[in-house]
């Protein structure tokens, strides 16, 4: 290993050398260059030197500037065209031609300023450096552009599904790099960082194209079983917009401390989820009461042991 670390050392001075000869003797023949002009010497030898130690690189940087920026924008293009044929979100195509564009342009100044003789060793260093600082002061920040990032490549959800995720409920308006806005369904805007969207169970609500409505129903003990399940399936089939397949049911849940429990379950198209709900709790209610079966509410028997004390 020391042998290795030793190697690379060796290798970085090497390569810094040239670089340090060169900008020695651009700096070398510019100061000479205008010595020559400031005594008065117009020869073409002083143009020369002049052209040689400033004119030349100078020029060279402009082109390789030019070059750069040309080359970066066709990487920018070809990425985002590339991206947007693979059906990737816009949002996320837009940000990963960016990041392409900008990688170009680093890495081509990094080498514009090596042919200018610049030591980019150490600042590569300098660049890693900063980076490194920024990512860490950045953090929660590129947590959210990561989880943005995988929200918009796996698509649990789309914008206009109704989705709970976050601690939050609502209809998705947009999501974005950073954040994911909520619509709620009484009309409220909830802005939601990605990482906690993406760090979380999601649950998208309005995935499929039906779901099964289900209201809890207690009875008296008194009442006919058989009767009463009789009564709330007839009231269940008897709803508006109630799908047939799969068809109605009425289950019994269990015995409680009050009342015989049911479940009356009906499937529905997903855009008739509440307006079934709100007409099927009404007709079972109504269906019960017209077959005079009780819908009791909770009771509790007191019993007192011993005397009670008259006042």
């Amino acid at each position: 290993m020391l042998f290795l670390q030793e190697d690379a050392a060796n290798e970085v001075a090497n390569g810094a050398e040239p670089a340090a000869e060169q900008t020695n003797e651009l700096v070398s023949g510019s100061t000479e260059a205008a010595s020559r002009l400031m005594e008065g010497d117009f020869s073409s030898d002083t143009w020369v030197l002049l052209w040689d130690s400033v004119g030349w690189p100078v020029t060279k940087a402009i082109v390789l500037i030019i070059l750069v920026f040309i080359v970066a924008g066709w990487v920018s293009k070809l990425t985002g065209k590339a991206v947007r044929r693979a059906k990737v979100e816009e949002t996320l195509a837009r940000f990963l031609s960016n990041i392409a564009r900008y990688i170009v342009l680093i890495a081509g100044g990094v080498a514009i300023l090596g042919t200018l003789g610049v030591e980019t060793t150490s600042f590569a260093a300098v660049i890693a450096a900063v980076g490194f600082a920024i990512g860490m002061a950045m953090s929660g920040m590129l947590g959210n552009i990561a989880s943005g990032v995988m929200l918009l490549l796996f698509r649990p959800f789309k914008v206009g599904d109704v989705v709970s995720a976050g601690g939050t409920t609502g209809k998705i308006f947009e999501i974005g790099l950073f954040t994911t806005v909520f619509d709620t369904p009484d009309n409220r805007r909830i802005i939601v960082p990605n990482n906690e969207i993406f760090g979380g169970t999601i649950e998208n609500v309005s995935h499929h194209a039906t779901r099964r409505v289900s209201i809890d129903v207690g009875t008296d003990y008194g009442a006919d079983i058989d009767k009463a399940r009789e009564v709330m399936l007839a009231a269940a089939s008897g709803t508006d917009n109630v799908l047939t397949d799969p068809a109605p049911a009425v289950v019994l849940t269990g015995l409680g401390g009050s009342s015989i429990d049911w479940s009356v379950r009906v499937w529905v198209n997903a855009a008739d989820y509440w307006a079934v709900m709100d007409q099927l709790t009404r007709n079972v209610k109504v269906a019960l009461d017209e077959a005079e079966i009780g819908i009791p509410f909770p009771q509790m028997d007191v019993h007192i042991d011993g005397k009670v004390a008259q006042g």
